[in-house]
């Protein structure tokens, strides 16, 4: 029998910034993050678990203030690399979202992409959600995405390795992803390996553990740590939460 390991990280290989580029080039979710920054001048906008800069860089574009935010260097600095190239000014950060302490209060926090799945133990989002709160402003807002778990689509994907992407990279490897899958009931975690072929040769099996957070434990979580739910939808379109939602979409006001 495998033992159950409660150390869980993400691979390497899934932080090498062009790497990850070329896998996540999609734009999906601007619109909606857009959205719902404010409106007011001079805001100050917060993002944690920035990445590589992906809405950071557009959202900057638009006029916004925003203060960028993750614990990857190789991330950061392609962040920075964009943001040059567009000639915009972003303070990145490089920190752990789970103890960050910044001399400064925000009208908006978000935590985009299903971020919140690596925050592994229930303390990590305890710890998470304090820092945010602790970076808004009073009646400031707090908006993050996250899966809405789905144990038949695990159950089903757990019977088999299955390629879930294929992409050249900006620079010019060749990239095939295979994903396998076992959830564990018992830390709620969902343990995905990805296999990576690069330029047709195997290069190593790397994971991408993810916390799975149901809804109602998210919403009871939420209230503990001083936060109204305002909004809950299922998709970045607004629409509303339901038992069919493949999303969990948050917009949360400090109380």
């Amino acid at each position: 029998m495998e033992n159950t390991n409660d150390e869980y990280q993400v691979g390497d290989l899934i932080y090498d910034a062009k790497i990850y580029d070329g896998l996540n080039n999609f734009l999906t979710d601007l619109q909606f993050y857009k959205d719902w920054m404010p409106k007011v001048e001079n805001a100050q906008i917060l993002e944690l678990c920035c990445g590589s800069g992906r809405l950071t860089i557009p959202l900057a574009k638009e006029g916004l203030k925003i203060v960028g935010v993750d614990n990857s260097k190789s991330m950061l600095e392609q962040a920075k690399i964009k943001a040059k190239n567009e000639k915009l000014e972003i303070c990145f950060v490089e920190a752990d979202v789970r103890n960050l302490d910044l001399s400064n209060k925000f009208e908006v926090v978000f935590i985009p992409f299903n971020s919140i799945h690596h925050l592994y133990h229930n303390q990590d989002l305890f710890d998470t959600l304090k820092v945010v709160n602790k970076h808004l402003k009073n009646d400031g807002i707090f908006i993050f995405d996250c899966y809405n778990p789905n144990i038949q689509y695990i159950t089903e994907a757990e019977k088999e390795k299955n390629k879930i992407a294929e992409y050249k990279t900006s620079d010019e490897r060749n990239v095939v992803i295979e994903q396998t899958m076992k959830y564990e009931s018992k830390t709620q975690i969902n343990r995905i390996e990805w296999y990576y072929i690069i330029n047709e040769q195997f290069h190593s099996r790397q994971k991408l553990d993810m916390r799975m957070y149901f809804p109602q434990e998210l919403d009871a979580y939420l209230k503990w740590f001083g936060f109204t739910i305002q909004h809950k939808f299922g998709n970045f379109e607004e629409k509303q939460f339901n038992d069919q939602s493949k999303k969990q979409i948050f917009v949360c006001r400090k109380t």
